[in-house]
C-alpha cells in the first residue's frame, strides 16, 4: 500500500503575506532555484517540498503561498488551505516578513494566528539590505516573537543565523556509523566479472536503494495534479478546473511495494508560441527539467481529447533523454467502456500517434474516482524493474552471432567510409541500465544504416523481453 515517508522527518514551514520573499528564502536554504520566484505576489500557489541537509541535520522544507486576511477566489482559498496543512504538521514555522514595506496589518493578523498554533515560530524580517532598513526593521520587536532574526535572502544574510535557531528546536540528528563500520557489501549471483557491471545482478532486475522517480507531465488541465492527489490518498496538490493552476514542479516521496517513489507535478506544458512570457515559461522551465531528472514520465492525456500534436511533443522530449514512458489516459470515466473495443481503438490511436514508441504501456485512470491508480503504480514499478535489469555476456554474444548470421550488414555510401568496406560487429556488452545501454564494438560506427541498428535492437528486445522500455544502442570503433 502507498504509505507517505515525508513524516519519517521534521518538516520547517516557510509562511507569510504574499511577495515577502518566501520562496528567495527557500532557494536559499536549499542552495539552488527550486522555487519559482517573481516579483508578482502570489506566484507559488502549492505546497513545495524539498529534503535538506543541513550541518548534520535532515529536514523537509515547506515552501507556501502567502497568506491573506481575505482571500478573493477559489483558488487563493485553496492557497490559504495548503498553507494551513503546512503549518500543521511542522515542527518549525519560519515566519517571513518585508523589512522594505514595514511591518502591516497582515503581519499583525499573521502572528496572531502563528501564536495560536503553539509551535516554535522564528520570525524572520527580510530584505535587510542596509544600515536603514536595519534601523527601520527594529519596529518588529513590537509583535513580541521570542526569536526576531534579520535577514536578506538575496544577499545571504543573516541566512547562517536563522537556520542555527531553525536547528535548536529540532531532533537531534541520529549517529551515523562511519563507511568502515558497516560491511554492507555482499556477493550476489554468479555474474561474469568481465561483463556485469559492479552491484548488478545478470539476467534479474537489479536491487537497487535508489528511488523511483515518476514525473507527471502533460497538456494543461488534463488532471495532472488530481492524479497525484489520487495516488497519495491526500489533498497534496491544488486541483482547480483553471488551466495553469500548478506552476512549481512538486516532488512528494512515498513508498510502494518496498520502494521509496518520487513524485513529481509539474506545470502544464503548452507548444512553444503559446507559452506566455514571464511566470508561465519558467514553468514550462520546470517542467521539462522534471522529465529531465526523472527515471520515468507518466504522460497524461484527456480521454475525450486523445492523441493530440502536443502529446506527441511531450512523448518525444522523454524519447530524446532516453527516459522510460507510460500514456495515463485520464477522465475516462467521461468515456467509459461504451462498447467492448473502446480500450483497444483508444490504444491504437495513442499508438498511432506515437509510432516512434510502439512499446508503450497505456494505462486507463479516472483520478476523481480514483480509478485505475493501482495499476498505474503496478505498471511503473514493472517498467522501472525492466529498465534496470543486466543481462550477461555471454548471452548477448550468442544474440550478436545469431544476428548477423540471419541478416549481414547492409552495404552503406558516404564520407569517410572506404570503397568495398562493410560493417564488421565483434562484440557487445550492457554498459548501462535505466535506460538499458549496450555497447557494441564494429570497425567503423559510420557504416552502422540506422535500419540496421533498429534491427539489432528488435532483437535485444525479442531475446530478453525488453518489451515497454526504451532502448540505447552506441556503437564504437574498436
Amino acid at each position: 500500500m502507498v504509505q507517505i515517508t515525508e513524516d519519517a522527518l521534521p518538516i520547517v514551514a516557510v509562511v507569510g503575506r504574499p511577495n515577502v520573499g518566501k520562496s528567495s528564502l527557500f532557494n536559499r536554504i536549499l542552495s539552488r532555484r527550486q522555487a519559482i520566484v517573481s516579483d508578482v505576489a502570489g506566484t507559488t500557489r502549492d505546497r513545495l517540498m524539498s529534503e535538506v541537509d543541513w550541518e548534520d541535520y535532515r529536514f523537509i522544507l515547506v515552501d507556501t503561498g502567502g497568506l491573506e486576511s481575505d482571500p478573493e477566489g477559489h483558488i487563493r482559498e485553496m492557497v490559504q488551505e495548503q498553507a494551513d496543512m503546512a503549518m500543521s504538521g511542522a515542527e518549525v514555522i519560519v515566519f517571513v516578513t518585508d523589512a522594505a514595506d514595514g511591518m502591516t496589518a497582515t503581519d499583525q493578523e499573521i502572528a496572531d494566528r502563528l501564536r495560536r498554533a503553539k509551535k516554535p515560530v522564528i520570525l524572520a524580517v527580510n530584505k535587510v539590505d542596509n544600515d536603514r532598513r536595519e534601523m527601520s526593521a527594529s519596529e518588529f520587536y513590537q509583535m513580541g516573537m521570542p526569536e526576531t532574526v534579520m535577514i536578506s535572502a538575496y544577499h545571504n544574510y543573516g541566512i547562517y543565523d536563522l537556520m542555527d535557531r531553525v536547528m535548536f528546536h529540532l531532533p537531534a540528528p541520529p549517529y551515523v556509523p562511519p563507511d568502515d563500520e558497516d560491511e554492507w557489501w555482499e556477493e550476489e549471483g554468479d555474474a561474469d566479472s568481465e561483463s556485469a557491471a559492479p552491484g548488478l545482478v545478470e539476467g534479474r532486475p537489479v536491487s537497487s536503494p535508489k528511488e523511483l522517480r515518476l514525473a507527471i507531465v502533460g497538456r494543461t488541465n488534463v488532471g495532472k495534479s488530481m492524479l497525484l492527489n489520487a495516488i497519495l490518498g491526500q489533498e497534496r496538490a491544488i486541483v482547480s478546473n483553471v488551466a495553469g493552476t500548478t506552476r512549481d514542479a512538486l516532488d512528494t516521496q512515498m513508498t510502494y511495494r518496498d520502494r521509496p517513489v518520487t513524485l513529481i507535478d509539474t506545470a502544464g506544458i503548452r507548444r512553444p508560441g503559446q507559452v506566455k512570457p514571464g511566470i508561465e515559461k519558467y514553468s514550462v522551465l520546470r517542467s521539462v527539467n522534471a522529465v529531465n531528472r526523472s527515471d520515468i514520465t507518466l504522460l497524461i492525456t484527456d480521454a475525450t481529447e486523445l492523441a493530440t500534436a502536443q502529446d506527441a511533443h511531450i512523448s518525444g522530449l522523454a524519447w530524446e533523454m532516453c527516459r522510460g514512458m507510460i500514456v495515463v489516459i485520464n477522465k475516462w470515466d467521461l468515456v467509459g467502456d461504451e462498447h467492448r473495443y473502446a480500450r483497444e481503438e483508444a490504444m491504437a490511436r495513442v499508438l498511432e500517434r506515437l509510432h516512434f514508441m510502439p512499446y508503450v504501456p497505456i494505462c486507463f485512470t479516472s483520478a476523481l474516482n480514483r480509478q485505475g491508480i493501482t495499476t498505474l503504480m503496478n505498471t511503473a514499478i514493472d517498467l522501472w524493474e525492466e529498465r534496470m535489469r543486466w543481462i550477461p555476456g555471454r548471452d548477448l554474444q550468442y544474440l550478436l552471432a545469431d544476428a548477423l548470421t540471419d541478416h549481414n550488414p547492409p552495404p552503406v555510401k558516404g564520407r569517410g567510409i572506404r570503397r568495398g568496406e562493410f560493417l564488421r560487429i565483434s562484440r557487445v556488452n550492457q554498459v548501462g541500465v535505466n535506460p538499458p545501454t549496450f555497447l557494441f564494438t564494429c570497425n567503423n560506427p559510420r557504416l552502422v544504416h540506422f535500419t540496421y541498428q533498429r534491427y539489432l535492437e528488435n532483437r535485444i528486445r525479442d531475446k530478453f523481453r525488453f518489451d515497454r522500455t526504451h532502448l540505447k544502442l552506441v556503437f564504437r570503433r574498436r
